[in-house]
Parts: structure tokens; C-alpha cells; sequence
């Protein structure tokens, strides 16, 4: 190659740097979720240490790192799902709208119906119908919502989901007949008939086709526009092309902790810490 010919940047940073810069929704002081000085153990094992993340109405935050530096672990911690680990423990503080979720009295419940999650494996219920899966959760939450309400909720949340069109003449087929990639929209138009403030998802197109990806990332993109959504992803494209905010985590040898968070557009184009770049233009993980 001539030496006098410019290097073209690096497809990331161009994904990147295309997407239309997004700032922090324009809510209160104090509202949406803040995460102060987390740590999260399983029994004798730090798994988390000491993570501070500020996540703002209606963006899109991405958390990257290699396998294992405790992305998920972080992010169970902001509905107390981490918890449910029976040798489990935490420490710190988790905001929602300026509240303490770990706070004395608070109720788990509303708190998990406020901070909704979707996991990299889709999990409809099986014995229930389409219909009856999206519904599911008003029920669980003991909800009072009318039977009409109920049919223009269900109506709402797979059309938000990406998915109504798909399944409008079928929804009393049982929602393990969908393909895996409508299940999992499946899974975030129930999460949606709660109406939750923030969506966590934990590597949610891990096992699914690259068109199934793409329509779940649209999903993510038009949600983003009513609520916060975190997403767990090991898909550096995804987190360049859906993100406004990526934060990296990295274990060297020890428990996870956050090496650097800012707008995905720098993270990808110009990190400030050696560890980020490297990570992110291939050189490991």
C-alpha cells in the first residue's frame, strides 16, 4: 500500500459517529436510574466492584466488556433480581427517580414492575396463548385494568414491540409457536403492558438471526423514545448502532469494574483510556 494513502476509520466509528447525537431526556433532577457505588458479591466472591452509572430518561445505554467482568451481574442489581442468588449479597445505592429501590419498606414488586427485564433467552409462557403472554403480567401485578382496556393495551404493546402485524390474525396460538426472534419481542411487549420507566435487557439478540437482530434493534430504538433501556451486549456493532451512551467493564483478574463510560460516538472514536480502545478495536476480548 502507498504510505502517502490514508487508513479509512474503523466501521465502528463510523456506525457510530452516524448516529444522530441524543441527549438525556428532559425530565426533573433526580429522575430516571442512577447506580451509586455498587458492589454485588456471590457468596465470598466479589463479582462487582464499586460501579457509579448515571442513566437518564430516554436514552440507551450499552454495557460492553469481555465475558465474565460482570456486565450482567451489574445490571441484575438494578431491579434486585440479583437477589433471587440465594448466596447473593450487594452493596451501594440504586436511584429510581431519587428513590432508593434497596431502601427500607420498599416494595420489590413495584419496584420489578417499573424496572422491567428481558433476557437472552426468550421465555413465553408456553401454556399460555400470544394474547395471553402479553396480558400475563398486568394479572401477576393484580392490575385493574378492563377487559376492553386490556384488548387495546395488548394491541399497543406489540405494535411497540414490532410485532402486531405479525401476529394480529393468530393471537390465540400459543407463543412457543413463534419463531425465536418474535418470541423475544414477544417477551418486551409484555414487558411493556406494565408500563415500566426502565428496561433492562441482558444480551437479548444473543441467539438470534441477523434479521430477527435488526427488527429487535428497531424495537430498542422506538422504545427508547418513552423510556430508559440498558442493554447488556457482546455485539459491538449493536452497541454502535443503538447506543447513546456505552460504558465498558472490564476484570483483570479480580472483580468486574467500569473502565470508562461517555457517548458511544467517543467510546468508539476517540476512548480515553488505553484498556477501552484496545477492547473495542478488536486487539482482545
Amino acid at each position: 500500500m502507498n504510505t502517502s494513502e490514508k487508513v479509512a476509520p474503523n466501521s465502528l466509528s463510523n456506525v457510530a459517529s452516524a448516529r444522530a447525537p441524543k441527549k438525556p431526556g428532559t425530565s426533573p433532577l433526580g429522575s430516571g436510574l442512577e447506580a451509586r457505588g455498587v458492589h454485588a458479591w456471590f457468596g465470598n466472591h466479589l463479582a462487582v466492584k464499586d460501579v457509579s452509572l448515571d442513566f437518564s430518561s430516554g436514552t440507551v445505554t450499552a454495557l460492553i466488556g469481555p465475558s465474565g467482568c460482570g456486565k450482567s451481574t451489574f445490571i441484575r442489581t438494578l431491579n434486585r433480581m440479583h437477589e433471587f442468588i440465594p448466596s447473593a449479597a450487594f452493596a451501594g445505592e440504586v436511584l429510581l427517580d431519587n428513590q432508593d429501590i434497596y431502601g427500607t419498606g420498599i416494595d420489590v414488586t413495584k419496584i420489578r414492575l417499573q424496572i422491567g427485564m428481558v433476557f437472552q433467552k426468550p421465555n413465553p409462557f408456553p401454556s399460555m396463548t400470544i394474547g395471553e403472554n402479553v396480558l400475563s403480567g398486568i394479572k401477576l401485578a393484580q392490575l385493574n385494568v378492563s377487559k376492553s382496556e386490556q384488548q387495546d393495551l395488548m394491541q399497543d404493546c406489540l405494535e411497540r414491540a414490532g410485532l402486531w402485524n405479525e401476529v394480529k390474525d393468530r393471537l390465540d396460538a400459543q407463543g412457543g409457536s413463534l419463531s425465536g426472534g418474535q418470541q423475544q419481542r414477544l417477551c418486551i411487549a409484555r414487558s411493556l403492558a406494565v408500563k415500566p420507566k426502565v428496561l433492562l435487557m441482558d444480551e437479548p439478540c444473543s441467539a438470534l438471526d441477523p434479521g430477527s437482530t435488526l427488527r429487535i434493534e428497531e424495537t430498542i430504538s422506538q422504545l427508547s423514545n418513552s423510556m430508559t433501556i440498558i442493554i447488556v451486549t457482546h455485539n459491538m456493532q449493536q452497541a454502535a448502532r443503538v447506543s447513546d451512551y456505552t460504558a465498558f467493564f472490564l476484570s483483570d483478574g479480580g472483580p468486574g469494574e467500569l473502565i470508562e463510560v461517555g457517548p458511544t460516538s467517543q467510546i468508539f472514536t476517540k476512548p480515553r483510556d488505553q484498556r477501552t480502545e484496545n477492547y473495542v478495536s478488536g486487539r482482545f476480548g
